[in-house]
């Protein structure tokens, strides 16, 4: 495969985040998430309200090869977010390093607006970050999920732009890095934490049963993708991409050494046989995998546009005319965010 990139963005604070909106009334939207280190911070025992960031929205046009930026919001650091549709309205969730979780409704002035936020920290949690969140619809609201620095999880429902908290629980001896729903079985949670465990939860208990406790990987879980039926896929510090099959935890079904550690992946929305992996000390790697499940295959990288920390990554919603693919990165403290064609 060849990646060629079309534009490059100067994002003025360290980029971390990126998603493409989900909304079909929006297919060109995109947003772009910041975390900035005021200057003299140095580490994470800082005061959190040091941590700063933006959420920029854009809109790029595949076809006329027309981007423009329609907004920028000042807020805390940003470390995940995620689109959501709900009862019709484009919503954005996003984590912030406030120990919040941020909802803002797209309209139709192109512009984002907040419309409810709740903070999951508790009167002892003075320097808590939000971390990851997953989301899962249902006909009427959607089921919200947040990780975060303490090793708590947290499960929350959105509904008509309102988030509320279900439960909490402690899920991991660190920073739980990331949490994921399983999307063909409601009842399954994933959480990934820098103890190196992987855990699965039952959640139709009032009390949050935990199922399985994986020892697979060797370094922190960074990151999850529930990408079918009894197909998990996982990424991790420790520089592998990871299939399982969740109905046997024992062993990986394969694996692929990508280098740099694994913070990102993101299947193709044109062809799910691809996954964009943004690994960060490396590249962005597109992978191959297999019908069956049981390969993946490096297919291309991107090795020369980012000069930092490769953080985000996603895909847009359709190809081009010529019938290649886009993709959108972003890197830490190079303040870079490229958009890029991808051909077979």
């Amino acid at each position: 495969m060849e990646i060629k990139t079309l534009h490059t963005l100067d994002t003025q604070q360290p980029a971390d985040c990126l998603e493409w909106c989900t909304h079909p009334d929006y297919p060109h939207h995109f947003i772009c998430g910041t975390y900035h280190l005021e200057e003299g911070e140095t580490d994470f025992s800082q005061p959190p309200t040091r941590r700063i960031g933006r959420i920029y929205l854009y809109k790029y046009d595949i076809y006329l090869d027309d981007l423009e930026r329609l907004d920028v919001i000042e807020t805390a650091a940003i470390l995940d977010a995620k689109w959501l549709v709900v009862s019709n309205k484009c919503l954005l969730i996003a984590a912030s390093a406030l120990s919040e979780i941020l909802v803002y409704e797209l309209r139709p002035d192109d512009r984002l607006h907040l419309v409810d936020s709740i903070n999951l920290a508790s009167e002892s949690d003075g320097n808590l970050l939000t971390l990851a969140i997953d989301v899962r619809g249902s006909p009427n609201n959607e089921n919200l999920i947040a990780s975060d620095s303490r090793g708590m999880v947290s499960l929350l429902t959105v509904t008509q732009g309102k988030i509320v908290k279900e439960r909490s629980w402690k899920a991991h001896s660190f920073e739980a890095w990331t949490c994921a729903f399983d999307k063909w079985n409601p009842n399954v949670v994933y959480t990934g934490g820098d103890d190196t465990f992987m855990h699965v939860y039952d959640i139709r208990a009032s009390d949050v049963q935990q199922t399985i406790k994986n020892k697979c990987h060797i370094a922190g879980v960074t990151s999850f993708l529930s990408y079918s039926e009894n197909c998990l896929i996982s990424g991790s510090y420790d520089e592998y991409l990871r299939i399982f099959d969740t109905r046997s935890w024992r062993q990986p079904i394969t694996d692929l050494q990508l280098f740099g550690g694994i913070w990102r992946i993101k299947p193709s929305k044109c062809d799910r046989h691809f996954l964009l992996c943004a690994c960060m000390y490396k590249n962005f790697s597109v992978c191959r995998i297999s019908n069956d499940h049981n390969e993946l295959k490096l297919v291309a990288e991107m090795n020369d546009k980012h000069e930092s920390i490769c953080y985000g990554a996603d895909w847009a919603p359709n190809r081009l005319c010529n019938g290649g693919q886009v993709m959108i990165t972003c890197s830490f403290y190079d303040k870079r965010l490229c958009i890029s064609s991808v051909h077979e």
